[in-house]
């Protein structure tokens, strides 16, 4: 991907949050680093395609999409790939969601698949 791509992707994102309800889409480094510095509200939701409990967040988060109250961006980390990632922020289990305010972590889950918990936790950056 480019750094111009990389930049319409994100100002993409930042428009579509800031005017719709909850935006899911796969993680790039740039583009969290955007998020961040423009203060947004993002999640990680580190995820493997094996794993059943990451699959069930997943449908969770889709059925999240249309509430209006949930204005962020969740961007989907490959564990098995962003291993990186993970030491820098201490993930040591999939299924694990990282909310933040700009650059502040404001809430962590691991395991849960329940829509309203999941809707709760991500609320912690609004």
């Amino acid at each position: 991907m480019t750094r111009k791509h990389s930049l319409v992707l994100a100002a993409t994102l930042l428009v579509s949050t800031w005017s719709h309800a909850l935006t899911i889409t796969p993680y790039s480094a740039e583009t969290f680093a955007t998020l961040q510095t423009a203060g947004a509200p993002v999640a990680l939701h580190f995820h493997a395609d094996w794993c059943p409990t990451c699959r069930a967040q997943a449908k969770s988060l889709d059925a999240l999409k249309a509430d209006p109250s949930l204005q962020l961006t969740v961007l989907s980390v490959d564990y098995d790939k962003e291993t990186t990632l993970k030491k820098q922020l201490n993930v040591r289990s999939q299924s694990t969601f990282i909310v933040f305010r700009g650059v502040a972590e404001k809430a962590r889950q691991i395991g849960e698949t329940a829509p309203e918990a999941i809707r709760k936790t991500l609320g912690a950056a609004l």
